[in-house]
């Protein structure tokens, strides 16, 4: 009996113990929670913002804010407070990778649920206007249990060891070290290498251009993605939108063309704009035909990721009112935007063909 009653007390003790623990961990995880899936920072910890898509959904839940920064990488930096000093307001980012409208919805419908937004500002990339109409999240990988708002799956979070020993410690250094900024939230600028040397390097050519697609071919996906964001737009009357078509460098113009995709691109935009331009809480902005920074390679690390210069540039003019599409001039515009393309196909790109600074696609 008396061996039975000490073994029965070490089961108890090690039960107690392991539950400590486990309560131990998960508080921690709690308290600090590095991907804001319970709370916005607290206990003088920052917001330090630098994996989206373990962060994103947990600060459009939890942050306070009137005003959303929303695209995809190329929107990552532009600093926050460049947007808050110019309208007056408190923003966050929502962004995704890849800019599909549907993912790019799903993040808006988010912070709608408990914000009421003055502005959003976002970005438009050609990609997105012709891509599936639905959300990538669980197909591509994303931690769903940050997502869904099933307490159950918290799990995979409050008892992580990369949270445990990666995050929760990156995350205290960089919120007393001193010098990082909030309003840089997932910039990754710091790290890269903007020149034209850098972008030819990873720019592989397609050898023989393809016959032009017809301009309707992706009409079908172009009106599921109005929709979905005319949606947006109807919803949320008291928001103000403004949109914009980003300055992509002259290669991407010159892979659209080479792939045949140029003219589907165009006339893409060409019908977004059209139905956003239909509602008075919308203004709409292009960059794509800024010669003088699309042609400069030294703006870019590869053929469509542009420096932060850039992204300060474009709302710097969106703030003048410069480069604004409107209702009598969207499609005159976006058809200068296709002849500037045709300029560089046709006149810049067989300079830089003679000189022999192209890698060209091998795969072919």
């Amino acid at each position: 009996m008396e061996k039975e009653s000490i073994s029965n007390n070490f089961i108890k003790r090690f039960i107690i113990a392991t539950l400590a623990v486990l309560l131990a961990i998960a508080g921690t995880v709690f308290f600090f929670d590095p991907f804001y899936h319970y709370h916005k920072p607290w206990c003088g910890l920052k917001a330090v913002l630098n994996d989206k898509e373990y962060q994103c959904v947990g600060t459009l839940r939890n942050f306070d804010y009137d005003a959303l920064i929303v695209g995809s990488s190329v929107m990552e930096n532009n600093n926050n407070a460049w947007y808050d000093e110019a309208y007056g307001v408190k923003s966050v980012k929502a962004i995704r990778s890849y800019g599909a409208t549907a993912d790019l919805c799903y993040l808006m419908d988010i912070a709608y649920e408990k914000h009421d937004l003055k502005y959003v500002f976002y970005n438009i990339d050609p990609s997105s206007l012709v891509a599936d109409a639905q959300t990538t999240y669980e197909s591509t990988g994303c931690p769903m249990y940050l997502y869904d708002k099933n307490p159950i799956n918290d799990v995979n979070y409050l008892f992580n060891k990369d949270v445990l020993f990666e995050k929760i410690p990156y995350q205290v250094a960089n919120s007393f070290k001193g010098d990082y900024d909030e309003g840089l939230s997932y910039n990754w600028a710091k790290w890269k290498v903007f020149s034209a040397e850098q972008t030819l390097s990873i720019y592989f050519r397609q050898k023989k251009a393809d016959p032009m697609l017809d301009k309707n071919t992706h009409e079908d996906k172009v009106k599921e993605n109005i929709e979905l964001l005319t949606k947006q737009v109807k919803e949320h009357p008291d928001t103000q939108f403004i949109f914009f078509y980003p300055a992509y460098s002259m290669l991407w113009w010159d892979g659209a063309y080479r792939s045949g995709e140029r003219d589907a691109f165009i006339y893409s935009e060409i019908m977004m704009t059209e139905e956003l331009l239909k509602y008075d809480n919308v203004r709409v902005f292009c960059f794509q035909g800024e010669e003088d920074i699309v042609t400069n390679l030294d703006h870019y690390m590869d053929s469509i990721h542009f420096s932060p210069e850039i992204n300060k540039y474009m709302l710097d003019k969106m703030i003048e009112g410069k480069n604004e599409l409107t209702k009598s001039n969207y499609v005159d515009k976006l058809y200068e935007v296709k002849g500037l393309s045709e300029k560089i196909v046709k006149t810049i790109m067989p300079t830089y063909e003679a000189e022999g600074r192209f890698v060209y696609d091998e795969t072919e």
